[in-house]
């Protein structure tokens, strides 16, 4: 199963209701499990981004659609990445020419 690396940023409606994080966070790992996903770790950040959210996905239109909704509430923007695994990594290295 794909697995994708969430930056995020809190918006100011999500700072200003920081104290429902952990209901959300809640939500949002329900959300990730209906959609046929797993969400993993999660951790609080310092720096150019306020988290970092680690979650697998059946595929890339799970993701989006989990994406958009928690997107859809107003209290963070993310930037995705999808993450190859450093095996499967050296599987297609080797293969390289």
């Amino acid at each position: 199963m794909p697995t994708y690396i969430i930056l995020g940023k809190f918006t100011q409606k999500g700072i200003e209701n920081i104290k429902d994080h952990p209901k959300r966070l809640a939500n949002s790992r329900k959300l990730a499990e209906s959609l046929g996903g797993k969400s993993g770790d999660f951790y609080f950040t310092l720096g150019q981004y306020d988290f970092v959210s680690i979650v697998e996905a059946p595929n890339n239109e799970s993701a989006l659609q989990g994406l958009l909704t928690i997107g859809g509430v107003g209290s963070v923007r993310t930037e995705t990445l999808v993450a190859i695994h450093s095996d499967k990594a050296a599987e297609i290295i080797k293969k390289l020419p």
